[in-house]
């Protein structure tokens, strides 16, 4: 039920204040708006206000604007159809552009409110682990190399690799300039798909949390014991354990660990996760935080530059679709929102306002593509009527909606498919 309400809660305030910035924009340039609703469907609850009937419906998706003239032609002057192209185009573009305004909005509020980030995040990006089979692996980074520089970009913390890695998570190139024994080295790949680094600093193997009803919590793992053995092999960071984990086959595995003067052994048995494909009990590292403000000003600055960096980064990912480079298997729809909203609201608000504004990058950028039924459709056609100083026959409108409406649905239907595939654990 949880997951289910961080959905509603994630989507209605997508949709609503998308659909606001169409009314804010109609209503700025004068053209009648019929009805405002908060949701779809029947109305539960119902004013008017001047021109405008303003209504609460029963399902809380969202919601819609109806504008006068929007499905018919009329001389009105107040109506949608008999405005000009660039204020048509104004109201279908303020959709979009009020994603963008809440997604900086939402990013400038995390920071301003300050961030709890890990200990580490400014220490100099010193290697304490190279994850198996990762792309660090493959690069022959080891564990003591310091990181200099990811693709020209200096990097002086954690809290730089984090930053640059996001930046290039796209681009096929890889270059990491490193120092190892006071010699500086440049190691060089190439990447066929986004994929994680791999190269983590020194995690202590120290229980920090234990998901309540998960394998570990079952045996008695809780928060403070000390890992010191997996099957009787030594444990010295968090991510040996997690290796030793994700590598048991869903097999027994009997694990020492130090409980203030105790030493203690039980046996697990791990679960796979249905999401990622990797055994796990259900633990995570107890790590030291530390929490990061900004002034307004300053927060209001990275916000704008996070926000720009997203929508580039969309924008790389469509194209990579479109060429092929990236599998259209990375597309996820309403299940897998669902539960990145339901475990970001279990982390906490300011999680899930930050999932809440990558959506809403993602959803601005998606309507602005030029198809059918989507804004970025819309604009295209107003747009075309602009050039050809005419509007285009209904009939052609009518076969263009159609269209749109039929790629809508097979995309829907695909996602979801999609969706569904990855929570039964298939490739």
């Amino acid at each position: 039920m949880e997951y289910v309400i961080a959905f509603l809660v994630l989507i209605g305030v997508l949709v609503w204040f998308h659909e606001l910035g169409h009314f804010l924009m109609a209503k700025l340039l004068g053209i009648k708006v019929e009805v405002f609703s908060i949701g779809f469907g029947p109305p539960l609850l119902s004013r008017r206000y001047g021109d405008t009937e303003y209504r609460v419906s029963l399902l809380p998706l969202g919601g819609y604007v109806k504008l006068y003239g929007e499905e018919g032609k009329t001389d009105d002057p107040s109506s949608f159809s008999s405005r000009p192209a660039w204020q048509k185009i104004l109201v279908a573009f303020a959709g979009p552009f009020f994603n963008f305004v809440l997604a900086i909005f939402l990013l400038t509020f995390i920071y301003v409110w300050g961030r709890e980030v890990p200990s580490y995040y400014l220490q100099e990006p010193r290697v304490g682990y190279v994850l198996d089979k990762s792309l660090a692996q493959s690069m022959g980074i080891k564990e003591g190399d310091l990181l200099l520089e990811i693709n020209g970009n200096p990097v002086k913390s954690w809290r730089d690799v984090e930053e640059v890695l996001s930046k290039t998570v796209l681009k096929r190139e890889l270059t990491v300039k490193i120092l190892r024994e006071g010699q500086v080295i440049y190691l060089h790949t190439q990447r066929n798909k986004p994929e994680p680094f791999g190269a983590e600093p020194l995690l202590e193997p120290v229980v920090g949390k234990v998901l309540e009803g998960s394998p570990a919590w079952q045996v008695g793992i809780r928060p403070g014991d000390r890992l010191i053995q997996v099957e009787g092999r030594p444990i010295t960071s968090w991510y040996d354990a997690v290796s030793a984990i994700r590598n048991s086959g869903g097999k027994p595995l009997t694990i020492r660990l130090k409980r203030k003067d105790q030493i203690l052994d039980v046996t697990v048995v791990p679960k796979k996760d249905p999401r990622t494909g990797n055994y796990v009990i259900g633990l995570s590292p107890s790590i030291g935080t530390i929490k990061i403000r900004y002034s307004p000003s300053e927060a209001l600055k990275h916000a704008t530059e996070k926000v720009n960096q997203l929508t580039v980064l969309t924008l790389t990912a469509l194209g990579k679709l479109a060429t092929g480079e990236l599998s259209i298997r990375t597309l996820g729809g309403p299940i897998a929102i669902a539960q990145m909203a339901g475990e970001s609201a279990q982390q906490g608000v300011q999680t899930f306002l930050g999932l809440m504004a990558f959506i809403s990058v993602q959803l601005a950028v998606f309507n602005l593509i030029p198809l059918p039924v989507l804004d970025g459709g819309l604009i295209l056609l107003f747009l075309v009527e602009a050039i050809l100083r005419r509007p285009l026959p209904d009939s052609f409108k009518e076969v263009w909606a159609r269209l749109g409406m039929a790629l809508i649905i097979a995309l829907s239907i695909f996602v979801i498919f999609n969706d569904l595939l990855r929570l039964l654990g298939k490739n």
